[in-house]
């Protein structure tokens, strides 16, 4: 069951921004995100929030600049999804701006997992380096740092992670989520943190004189970069998100994004020009984290470092083939869980927790995805790992904190989890595959005692109905500018049409005529072939298509 539903709207908050020059419509779409001042939309990087405010970023920003003046070996140690190959691009290339001497290493999950554990850390001592900087990792590998102190190695972490109840016992920890750290927005992405991490960094080396003779780096050329990362990890975009977010999209579409972006952007037939936080998340997103779902993400941070154009196209097809490849392989995955809850009723329980011996390890995180939005339940899908483990990747519903149920289950039943970790709407888990019909039960009762059957119900919200006057390119151009994402949705309105047209384009999207009293419009609905009735209640967005040099309004249905 679906409900349709208009988002709730401060009418003072409202009426200020209309006061302040905003239109009716703006004013209800920002009002309804929290927005009351138009200094809550301001993307510069002025307002960007302090790295003093940052716990130990100033600390580690001495340790790196000390690390630096000593030519000492700085090992990155990466993770595996889009988040880690940004954060680990941007280290790379900030720390080279300052003449570090760095290099990084990527666990590949199907070998050793996620994060700095005891294997990598033994790994890495291989290259003889004087510092492992994790980033997008590290705040619960208690036991990886432990080994590297055992082998004189020094670690820092750069993680944005919740963390356990002990900490790893590192040289420094900067996350905004760690205890005591007073930094106000806890939503940075690990790509985020390492920014300023960087910008504490270039600080320190400007009060020791290192740039007396030379002229600073800019760091703002790293925000391309940055604001991928941002997008593609689903971190909320608060204010100080969509300030990064913001800033890299207009260095992409002034043309001064890197070579890596660029040559995604091409190979997916899309205009950097025209980038949006769409593009980021749907487009270039899957296409670098194919990399680490399918082979070995090296590939994609290396996509992210070239400077040459030749080899980032080169790179980027090879991603481009990848990403084909999951899709694939993650179709193939969907029809094999539809076909096994045919037998059951997935409404009967709060949650689904599924295996099959033929799923792809690097792909069961967006089957959970999928499922998740089809039934609107929390999902977690396993897949076969090694030695009688399964790997689980879980994502939640609104309601549900998902790390923090695993850590009740974790509580409640001490010997089922090996471990766990990740946020509020997405996460990981390991455990012995005869655990499995016992991880179910306690993961339903456990999930059982923190929803109520209303929150079970899926709803759309929407920004409401539209007036004539708002059917225009105009307003979509406009919508089309700003950043929207996870904790600041895209707007979505609602109507009624006739459906004066209909017929399926590229054999799965279904091109209609749409009839209301305010006009007739072009609409598409992608991804579904299903006929409409003559008159349905859509939901929809706004978009701009461009045919043969010419512009005009169509409606993107997402529900009916």
């Amino acid at each position: 069951m679906t409900q349709i539903s208009p988002r709730s709207c401060s009418s003072p908050a409202q009426q200020q921004l209309i006061a302040s020059g905003f239109t009716p419509l703006l004013a209800r779409i920002f009002a309804a995100r929290g927005i009351s001042q138009t200094a809550q939309l301001d993307t510069g990087l002025a307002l960007l929030l302090p790295f003093t405010r940052l716990k130990n970023s100033q600390a580690m920003a001495c340790l790196l600049a000390d690390a630096i003046a000593a030519q000492k070996n700085i090992l990155i140690v990466a993770d595996y999804d889009a988040d880690g190959a940004t954060a680990c691009a941007i280290a790379m290339r900030g720390l080279r701006l300052f003449g570090a001497r760095v290099d990084f290493i990527v666990p590949n999950r199907f070998e050793y997992g996620y994060g700095l554990t005891p294997e990598i850390v033994r790994l890495a001592a291989a290259s003889k380096p004087d510092i492992l900087l994790t980033v997008d990792n590290g705040i619960a590998s208690v036991e990886g740092v432990a080994e590297a102190k055992r082998l004189g190695i020094q670690v820092l972490v750069t993680d944005h992670h919740l963390p356990g109840d002990v900490l790893p016992d590192a040289q420094c920890i900067v996350n905004p989520n760690q205890p005591d750290c007073e930094f106000p927005s806890k939503n940075l992405a690990g790509v985020g943190v390492m920014f300023y991490v960087l910008l504490a960094l270039r600080a320190e080396l400007r009060e020791r004189g290192a740039f007396a003779d030379k002229t600073e780096p800019n760091l703002a050329s790293l925000l391309d970069i940055v604001a991928l990362g941002t997008v593609a990890d689903v971190v909320k975009l608060d204010e100080n998100n969509r300030i990064l977010v913001q800033q890299g999209l207009q260095r992409m579409r002034a043309g001064r994004a890197c070579c890596g972006i660029a040559a995604l952007f091409q190979i997916a037939k899309k205009q950097l020009a025209k980038a949006s936080s769409f593009e980021l998340g749907f487009i270039v997103g899957p296409r670098l984290n194919a990399a680490g779902r399918l082979e070995d993400m090296s590939l994609g941070i290396r996509c992210l470092l070239t400077d040459d154009a030749n080899e980032a196209t080169e790179i980027a097809a090879k991603l481009d083939a990848l990403n084909q490849e999951r899709r694939s392989i993650e179709a193939d995955m969907q029809e094999v869980a539809l076909a096994a809850l045919e037998h059951i009723n997935p409404t009967d329980g709060y949650t689904l927790a599924l295996f099959d011996e033929s799923w792809h390890q690097g792909v069961i995180g967006i089957l959970a995805s999928r499922l998740k939005d089809r039934f609107h339940r929390p999902v977690i899908t396993f897949a076969r790992s090694k030695d009688g483990e399964l790997k689980g990747s879980g994502r939640s519903i609104s309601g549900l904190h998902l790390r923090d149920a695993l850590d009740l289950v974790a509580k409640r039943h001490p010997h089922l989890l090996q471990k766990f970790g990740g946020h509020a709407m997405a996460a990981g888990v390991t455990l012995r595959e005869e655990h499995l019909a016992e991880f179910q039960r306690a993961f339903e009762g456990v999930v059982q005692s923190l929803l109520t059957p209303a929150d079970l119900v899926k709803v759309i919200e929407t920004d409401g109905e539209l007036a004539r006057d708002d059917f225009s390119v105009a307003i979509a151009r406009t919508l089309e500018q700003q950043v929207w994402g996870q904790g600041f949705p895209e707007p979505l309105f609602q109507g009624d049409f006739r459906v004066q047209t209909q017929r399926v384009v590229g054999e799965k999207h279904l091109k209609l005529k749409l009839s209301s009293p305010a006009g007739s419009f072009d609409a598409i609905r992608f991804f579904s072939a299903e006929p409409a009735p003559e008159t349905i209640h859509a939901v929809y967005s706004l978009s701009v298509n461009e045919y043969n040099g010419s512009e005009s309004l169509q409606l993107i249905v997402r529900h009916w």
